[in-house]
């Protein structure tokens, strides 16, 4: 989805080209937000 995006397709234009048809499967793509780098600071890990 995100290289898709970044080649410049609109987001119905690439879930439709991933196979998303539900709704309920859409918005997770569209309403996510990544947040990795901002909590991996907090992280507990002893690594």
């Amino acid at each position: 989805f995100n290289e898709l995006k970044a080649a410049g397709l609109e987001d119905a234009e690439a879930l439709d080209k991933i196979g998303l048809m539900r709704y309920c499967c859409r918005r997770m793509y569209v309403g996510h937000i990544d947040l990795i780098y901002e909590a991996a600071p907090f992280s507990t890990s002893t690594q």
